[in-house]
């Protein structure tokens, strides 16, 4: 079975390529799902953030997502304290996931921070999902109702592109102007059959851009 990544920065569209990809019946992870759902349920997850960093950021007995997100954004501890107590579990659940779709020839994997995390080095490829950063703030504002100060700080708190592109075996642009749904067809087609494609050979060098 052959794991593809799935990433991109805030807004960059990367939930788009994955809905297709789910569409043709591929299993997706969707790892900022499952983190979430496993800061609210995991006691030993929420024990130690409630010791990193207080009730403050708990609400009804639950971690309180928009104070942790509030709290990591231009703070770069924070975030990799968070990181580490939240994605060792993530990654153990991964691990059972898989077992239970191995019955497929390939999954996907969907990661904001698929990089940052070094989670890509445990996949088969990965796919870089960008988009202009206009384009990129104009849908996070539309979907979120935040400032464009506020996006900004956001996509700051994330790797920018040009760092994750020589990580990446593949670049799709998804600037709602060209067309992403061949692209998936494609791999989706070499992917089916158990054939990792030739621009994932390779990891760590510059990927191609569709």
């Amino acid at each position: 079975m052959l794991k593809i990544g799935v990433t991109g920065g805030i807004g960059a569209g990367k939930s788009v390529i994955c809905r297709v990809f789910q569409t043709l019946g591929v299993p997706v992870y969707n790892a900022d799902t499952r983190a979430q759902l496993i800061m609210d349920e995991d006691e030993g997850v929420r024990h130690l953030l409630l010791r990193a960093f207080g009730k403050g950021v708990f609400k009804g007995g639950r971690p309180d997502r928009k104070a942790l997100a509030s709290l990591v954004f231009g703070n770069n501890r924070a975030l990799e304290t968070i990181n580490g107590i939240v994605h060792p579990a993530v990654r153990s659940d991964f691990v059972t996931w898989l077992e239970k779709n191995s019955g497929t020839s390939y999954i996907v994997k969907e990661a904001a921070i698929l990089f940052e995390t070094g989670a890509w080095k445990e996949l088969d490829g990965t796919i870089l999902v960008t988009a202009p950063v206009h384009v990129r703030t104009e849908r996070i504002i539309k979907r979120d109702g935040i400032t464009p100060g506020e996006v900004r700080r956001r996509m700051e708190s994330q790797w920018p592109d040009e760092r994750k592109k020589p990580l990446a075996g593949m670049v799709i642009v998804n600037d709602d102007i060209k067309p992403v749904l061949p692209v998936v067809l494609e791999l989706h087609y070499e992917l089916s059959r158990g054939i990792l494609p030739e621009v994932f050979a390779g990891k760590g060098r510059p990927g191609h851009e569709a």
